[in-house]
């Protein structure tokens, strides 16, 4: 059998990755392709992703025990994407998860063949959707905006989806980005 893909989504906050990764995964319902839910110590009824909420120690004995594929921390919570992505790629499905960028390397040097799908819009793009959340001040924004022009995602693996548009053109470009 051949071995799955390894599709990583990134992009700054407010760039629409939730809403995109939602349509894209209701179109490619049916075909061999997994998104897991990551654990996050995050409350359940936080808002956002649906995800699986884990408290910090629950999350450190986890990953101490090697209960994940890729595990990193920002914005002062801990993610970890579950170590069972392993048997979706053996059995040839691909598996599309939502990463922080700063995890990238170590998911192209573990797993052969990743993807990365870099999620892009506009300054005022993300401006406005990060002011529509209502969980930042102008000032947090500003630097939301600053920070997501100051980082680059480079590579032969890179698929660049810009999310400036209608939702379902979002949506029609990433799937086919998950299905090349």
């Amino acid at each position: 059998m051949t071995p799955g893909r390894l599709v990583l989504v990134v992009g700054p906050s407010g760039v629409g990755k939730d809403t995109l990764l939602d349509g894209a995964k209701a179109a490619l319902a049916g075909e061999p392709v997994v998104f897991p839910s990551r654990e996050i110590t995050r409350p359940a009824d936080a808002g956002g992703e649906d995800h699986v909420a884990v408290d910090e120690a629950t999350f450190e004995a986890r990953e101490q025990d090697g209960a994940y594929a890729l595990s990193w921390r920002a914005h002062g919570l801990a993610y970890g994407v579950p170590g069972t992505i392993a048997g979706d790629l053996a059995a040839g499905r691909r598996v599309v998860v939502n990463v922080s960028r700063a995890v990238i390397p170590e998911a192209r040097e573990r797993f052969p063949g990743v993807a990365v799908v870099a999620i892009s819009a506009s300054p005022a793009a993300l401006a406005e959707r990060l002011a529509a959340r209502g969980r930042e001040t102008p000032e947090e924004i500003a630097g939301r905006i600053a920070r997501a022009q100051a980082v680059s995602v480079e590579g032969d693996d890179v698929i660049e989806v810009r999310n400036d548009g209608e939702v379902a053109e979002g949506v029609a470009a990433l799937v086919a980005a998950i299905r090349r």
